[in-house]
């Protein structure tokens, strides 16, 4: 057998070495992965409400994936919650981009064995696979995974990828606080308030605090910026940290959430996100302004949209990159 020279000798061992750290760290973020809350929920067409031509359409689609976040107003993990913050993640892998698509919580839908009500209703009724459902057949779309956490896990989250950068106006600053006394008292820790406006460091409750502020001015639909912009600093937090870093914070994370989502797809998922440009982050919401109204109907105020529009719209921003055109401000 030919003597092996030094330079192969050195060569074979940093193989050996990026081979056993490389396996370790896979290994790694398989285990942490198996401490994720994970939920079944069926992948038919029939059952997650895909309309045929939408399913045929989404072949000629490829490169964008689409995934729903729900945000749960529980203290409880077992209690039924609505989805008091919807939220759809388009992976565009076209485009190298992600975008972000919050759906109003009050939008009146149609929910499949409960008629007309408001979309956040739809997770109380049955949970991710009728919130899922619900948001296919009303906007035309192709979702078959979700993501869900509740306000005290993206607390957690928040903490553990380190604090985020709020620029906090002067009018949400009380309504800020008495979310944080609320949330101090559930969770039986003290917590420090928040004192002036402008831009400050929040830690994860203050910056859960802040995104569930929904009357001030703008109502809900400020609450909706809010939410988007908390989440796209988490994101473009990760995004920076690179592929092998990121992947080891989504591990230690993820076990906060609930998914359908199996090890190999978080994994795939993450690192499509994070190669994409830092400022490749969108954003928007639905109904547009001038586009829906406020409704009440039996003493219950809803959001009516103009359907046919908004799908247009969202399906225009998801899968041709064009912006929605508000026709005036609310």
């Amino acid at each position: 057998m030919k003597k092996m020279k030094p330079w192969m000798k050195i060569v074979l061992s940093v193989f050996v070495i990026i081979v056993l750290v490389g396996g370790a760290v896979f290994s790694y973020t398989f285990y942490q992965l198996s401490k994720m809350n994970t939920s079944k929920i069926s992948k038919t067409d029939a059952d997650l409400g895909i309309k045929p031509e939408v399913s045929v359409k989404k072949e000629n689609e490829k490169g964008i994936i689409n995934i729903a976040l729900f945000g749960l107003d529980r203290e409880d993990k077992n209690q039924p919650s609505r989805s008091d913050s919807i939220i759809i993640l388009s992976i565009d892998k076209v485009q190298k981009k992600i975008k972000m698509s919050s759906i109003m919580r009050d939008t009146y839908v149609e929910i499949s064995g409960h008629g007309k009500t408001k979309l956040a209703h739809a997770y109380a009724y049955g949970g991710p696979q009728l919130a899922i459902k619900t948001l296919n057949e009303n906007f035309n779309l192709d979702i078959r995974d979700y993501v869900s956490v509740d306000f005290i896990a993206f607390e957690k989250i928040i903490d553990d990828i380190g604090t985020i950068n709020i620029d906090i106006k002067q009018d949400e600053i009380s309504a800020i606080n008495d979310k944080i006394l609320e949330a101090s008292k559930i969770e039986k820790k003290a917590v420090t308030k928040i004192t002036k406006s402008g831009l400050q460091t929040l830690n994860g409750l203050q910056a859960v605090a802040y995104s569930r502020v929904r009357y001030t001015t703008g109502g809900d639909f400020r609450r909706t910026e809010r939410q988007r912009k908390v989440l796209s600093d988490v994101l473009t937090k990760i995004k920076s940290l690179g592929v092998t870093e990121s992947l080891s914070v989504a591990t230690k994370i993820l076990p906060y959430t609930e998914t359908n989502m199996n090890n190999m797809e978080i994994i795939k998922n993450t690192k499509e996100m994070v190669t994409f440009n830092i400022n490749s982050l969108e954003q928007e919401r639905f109904p547009v302004d001038g586009y829906c109204r406020g409704k009440t109907i039996d003493g219950v105020w809803y959001l009516a949209a103009d359907m046919s529009a908004t799908i247009d719209q969202i399906h225009k921003f998801i899968y041709k990159d064009i912006k929605p055109v508000p026709k005036a401000t609310l």
